[in-house]
């Protein structure tokens, strides 16, 4: 007998689906979903680690149609991941609808174009997520392209019905940020020995995917590394870190002007 959440006085855990946003048309870098790194897809990098995070029941990789996001959807099906396809500019709607295929109860937005997202970190803020109940978690002080979100499902459920913005529906969570008089977002700060408080560690540009593949050649064998391993290993060679520091992240608002 189910009586508010607990099985014959067990709690149920709640579900976590894991959603894994990726597409090939990227603007600044095509098709970076499929570059190789370390003999493997950029993608496949992100879905292994997607993986390994403890608390995820399930892990959809939602890609959008067209005939040339076929690799992914053949990619993700290889690794036995559910897959979802929905528009090419709301991904918002992507994550909402694929969300209502696959369940869950809570949702980690993975980016596809991370393939340094740290699992440990990630199951981290999954169990902070289960146990606070919050709408939106993050991890605070993790470098660019390392840390996931985790979204309630009915927080998320709110945003897409409520997002007005062509940046709510391209970003996911802004409306979410936005609106804190509505919604319970918790960003714990983890402590991390970071030398390089700007550093990148997302691909977006051919500099980002130069510093990736360099540190995949160099400490991928086969298994997931940590983000302190790609620190360790930049503290001896810093001057790496140059190589994309003058790419500048995009606002969240550049949406808006795009689509205007």
């Amino acid at each position: 007998m189910v009586v508010n959440g607990v099985v014959n006085g067990n709690k149920i855990k709640p579900h976590v689906t894991a959603v894994i946003q990726a597409r090939m048309q990227s603007k600044r870098l095509p098709g970076k979903a499929m570059l190789e790194l370390a003999g493997k897809p950029l993608l496949a990098h992100v879905i292994e680690r997607t993986q390994m995070m403890d608390g995820v029941d399930t892990v959809v990789v939602a890609t959008c149609i067209g005939e040339e996001n076929v690799p992914i959807i053949e990619l993700a099906q290889s690794m036995n991941t559910e897959v979802f396809v929905g528009s090419v500019d709301n991904v918002l709607e992507r994550y909402y609808l694929a969300a209502n295929e696959f369940g869950g109860d809570f949702i980690v937005r993975v980016t596809g174009d991370n393939p340094f997202t740290d699992p440990d970190y990630a199951s981290m803020a999954v169990e902070i997520s289960l146990e606070s109940g919050a709408d939106l978690c993050s991890l605070n002080n993790l470098p660019l392209g390392t840390a996931v979100e985790v979204i309630k499902r009915e927080a998320l459920e709110v945003s897409y019905r409520s997002s007005d913005k062509s940046y709510h529906r391209e970003h996911v969570t802004p409306y979410i940020k936005e609106h804190t008089e509505m919604f319970r977002i918790e960003r714990p700060a983890v402590y991390l020995k970071n030398h390089f408080p700007n550093l990148r560690l997302t691909v977006d540009t051919p500099e980002d995917y130069k510093l990736a593949k360099i540190l995949y050649d160099t400490l991928y064998n086969g298994k997931c590394f940590t983000i302190h391993e790609v620190l360790r290993y930049l503290e001896h060679n810093p001057e790496l870190v140059y190589l994309n520091v003058g790419v500048k992240q995009r606002p969240m608002q550049h949406a808006e002007r795009d689509y205007a």
